[in-house]
């Protein structure tokens, strides 16, 4: 992080180029907010409090607005992310058929509950509403891979593809 002339802290080169770049390509836009979180997001995984400040100077908005609306989206995160996703589905079919089970089976086998991330950065796990895979119930996601008809001891196997047999 570096500091300018008047003491404020602001982001480093690289970062402050990419948030340029979103800022500059929806500059006059009627609710550019959200689509420049998007982009922030997209470039960094995650919104940080410093890109939120930039953001709210940028844009001319209290800094408590970009904080409500990247707060208030699931699809904002404001926290990193890890390298791989883990989506449990808890849909109408994949409850019934266990989801809450496989879900805490991911996070016993992960040791972290769902919306944390690994202290290593290596997963974050998060209940999803549905995955569109409800011929396969119980399902989940480890980023594009779709799991299906899963067990506690399906989970286990799982996370080795993932961790290697130590774990």
């Amino acid at each position: 992080m570096l500091q300018n002339t008047l003491g404020h802290t602001s982001l480093g080169e690289e970062r402050s180029e990419k948030v340029d770049d979103a800022l500059r390509r929806h500059q006059g836009e009627a609710g550019a907010l959200i689509p420049v979180l998007q982009e922030v997001q997209r470039s960094f995984g995650y919104i940080s409090k410093e890109n939120m400040a930039y953001i709210a100077r940028a844009l001319k908005l209290p800094l408590s607005e970009v904080y409500g609306v990247a707060s208030f989206y699931a699809q904002f995160y404001l926290e990193p992310r890890g390298e791989h996703m883990v989506r449990v589905c808890l849909g109408t079919a994949c409850h019934v058929r266990g989801g809450e089970k496989i879900l805490e089976s991911f996070a016993e086998a992960l040791g972290i509950r769902p919306g944390e991330t690994t202290p290593d950065k290596r997963f974050s796990l998060e209940r999803v509403a549905c995955l569109g895979a409800c011929g396969l119930a119980p399902a989940a996601m480890i980023g594009e891979k779709t799991y299906g008809r899963l067990t506690p001891e399906k989970v286990t196997e799982v996370v080795r593809e993932y961790v290697g047999p130590a774990h």
